[in-house]
Order: structure tokens, then C-alpha cells, then sequence
């Protein structure tokens, strides 16, 4: 049996890119330009995700995933949990006049 949270969080999920500068880059002994070079991409795109200025697509999703040998789901839920809390603080007025609707 399972219980659903419903509840919302009181602080901002952490960010992928944080996740990746803090815990990833250092156990590997990884540079901006070497985790760029292993990943196929620029120095700038790894800056900016390190950042926090850049989302994590799918497309690198699937590279840090194939990297580091854990699911690309991983990458992307943590992102999907920062664009939704990101979406709702922005709209949180405009949802509140939002009514349910009702089954007829």
C-alpha cells in the first residue's frame, strides 16, 4: 500500500546541475572541460547546466546517463521537479482561480 504526498514542498528541489558540480564531478575527478569532452558537448552547455542556467533536455539526459550508468529518468526527474515547481511559482495566482471541474 502506497500514500500519496500530496503535500508541496517548502524549499525549491535541488537542480541537476547542482547535483552533477556536487556530488558527481568531484568522485570523478571531473573538470568543465573534461566532463564536456566526455560528454560530447561544449564547455559552455556544461557550464551553464553546472550554473544553473541551463535545463537538462533529454538529449542530455541520455549523455550523463550513459556517462555516469544510471537512468536517464534519473537526470530527468530531477529536472521535471524543478520546472514544475519553477511553473507553479509563477502561475500559483492564476491556478487559484482555476474551479475543478465536477463529474455531471
Amino acid at each position: 500500500m502506497s500514500i500519496p504526498n500530496t503535500r508541496k514542498m517548502a524549499r525549491r528541489p535541488i537542480h541537476p546541475g547542482e547535483i552533477l558540480r556536487e556530488d558527481f564531478m568531484p568522485d570523478y575527478d571531473l573538470t568543465v572541460g573534461g566532463l564536456a569532452a566526455a560528454l560530447g558537448v561544449s564547455p559552455q552547455t556544461v557550464n551553464e547546466l553546472l550554473r544553473e542556467r541551463r535545463a537538462v533536455s533529454p538529449e542530455m539526459a541520455l549523455r550523463l546517463s550513459c556517462l555516469f550508468g544510471n537512468s536517464p529518468e534519473f537526470w530527468l526527474n530531477l529536472q521535471r521537479s524543478i520546472s514544475l515547481w519553477d511553473a507553479e511559482s509563477a502561475i500559483k495566482k492564476d491556478m487559484r482561480q482555476i474551479k475543478p471541474l465536477r463529474v455531471a
